[in-house]
């Protein structure tokens, strides 16, 4: 029962961690650096830890085969995929939007699941679904945003933003044999680097900015938040409940980001908001809780 449960927990805690990052990165922004300057130190202050963490605990190459490398692979390159159109979706979006299309993800992750083990979606998992779209779009404060002036690219790029944090979120609930977790953190996030390397900003590294101007402060909280602590958890957690809990848990990523910019940008908070929070919250436990309740009719069945 608490292996049951823990898992789950370490998918919370990893999409909580992402919430912190957008205030991280409004913070930066405030201090004069830019959102593509933010994350592109994100990215390689995260690699400098990772690395540092394999050179300390396993040292020895890992040796994946060409299939699970291929995984790994694909799993880096939907990570750096998801920052990169996800800020560019910030270009067209208001920023409450932009949290809503990301948010896709749940039912898209869900999908993707279903089709690829061929099977419908489950009576708790539709409902968890309805329960956190309702939630998302009163959390996220969008019920008075203007969509009528809203160029087709923001959409456009929300929604891949949404499509390929879903496939990050399938790539990682794929074991891979032969590798440590930090091994899978290090192929993962340097793949990732690779490809924020080409769009972003990575003269960060020799114009001075990252560490003679301050934005590794900024980077050292995005690498933790963003890149360590997720994807750590996420590749403990996710292989043993699977993509489609993963994507309806990882919802918790809104109600913190909300929470989180209240308190240190001081965002106003609405009592419509704190609904949403509150049924993000729900549809998130739900499928959890009638699965503990399924095991536990079970056993009682079997000892019976």
């Amino acid at each position: 029962m608490k292996n049951n449960l823990l898992y789950p927990l370490l998918i919370v805690i990893a999409s909580s961690s992402y919430g912190i990052l957008s205030t991280i990165v409004k913070v930066a922004m405030q201090h004069g650096f830019t959102s593509a300057e933010a994350v592109s130190s994100q990215y390689i202050i995260g690699f400098i830890l990772v690395i540092s963490i394999f050179i300390f605990t396993d040292r020895k190459l890992p040796r994946p085969s060409k299939k699970g490398l291929l995984i790994l692979i694909c799993a880096g390159i939907f990570t750096g995929t998801t920052g990169i159109v996800y800020g560019e979706s910030l270009k067209y979006l208001p920023a409450s939007l932009a949290v809503v299309m990301l948010f896709q993800f749940t039912w898209i992750g869900l999908l993707i699941d279903c089709a690829l083990h061929k099977r419908l979606p489950s009576r708790p998992e539709v409902i968890s679904i309805v329960i956190l779209f309702i939630g998302t779009i009163l959390a996220a404060g969008v019920l008075n945003v203007d969509l009528s002036d809203i160029p087709i690219q923001g959409w456009l790029f929300g929604f891949t933003a949404a499509v390929t944090f879903a496939c990050f979120i399938q790539f990682n609930s794929r074991p891979v044999e032969g590798v440590t977790t930090t091994s899978r953190v290090l192929i993962v996030s340097s793949v990732a680097l690779i490809m924020i390397s080409i769009f972003l900003s990575p003269e960060v590294i020799w114009n001075g900015k990252l560490f003679l101007q301050g934005l590794w402060k900024y980077g050292l909280a995005l690498g933790l938040f963003g890149i360590i602590l997720p994807i750590y958890l996420f590749s403990i957690a996710i292989p043993k409940i699977g993509g489609a809990l993963a994507s309806i848990l990882s919802a918790i990523e809104l109600p913190v980001a909300v929470t989180v910019s209240v308190i240190v940008l001081h965002e106003p908070l609405t009592f419509v908001q704190i609904i949403g929070i509150v049924l993000v919250i729900a549809g998130m436990m739900l499928p959890t809780i009638v699965a503990q309740r399924q095991q536990k009719d079970s056993l009682s069945e079997a000892h019976s």
